[in-house]
């Protein structure tokens, strides 16, 4: 695992306004506003700021919430997660491991076995459709 070290400077740059401020300030993005909601085609989800793979197109399911939502990581390595107490509650949230960038939140509320929402900010998202 490569670990991802830029200044606050040099994430400005890089990202847009929208995505530093999700990304790198754990803000969210206004429900419905990504284009990424409506992706359909297969792929790889990946990391806004560095490109690692996150989440398959395979494991992303229409929540009706307004945030791109997935049942499952592309492996247990993708994603790391923490512990996020803003808001007066508890909340686990999803981050990249190697550029510690803030992608979304986990809920206990998705469908399939595991029973897991992905809840993930799509400007913290690239896709890369299947070749």
């Amino acid at each position: 695992m490569t670990k991802i070290s830029k200044s606050d400077a040099e994430w400005q740059n890089q990202l847009s306004p929208e995505a530093y401020e999700v990304m790198r300030q754990h803000g969210t993005e206004r429900p419905f506003t990504s284009p990424l909601n409506s992706e359909k085609r297969d792929g790889m989800f990946t990391c806004a700021g560095c490109g690692k793979e996150v989440f398959p197109s395979s494991a992303k399911f229409d929540s009706g919430t307004g945030w791109p939502s997935f049942t499952a990581p592309a492996t247990a390595e993708a994603i790391g997660t923490s512990s996020d107490r803003k808001l007066f509650m508890v909340r686990t949230e999803v981050h990249c491991p190697d550029c510690n960038a803030h992608l979304g939140h986990v809920f206990k509320d998705g469908p399939g076995p595991n029973g897991l929402r992905y809840c993930i900010n799509g400007c913290a998202l690239d896709f890369k459709p299947k070749k």
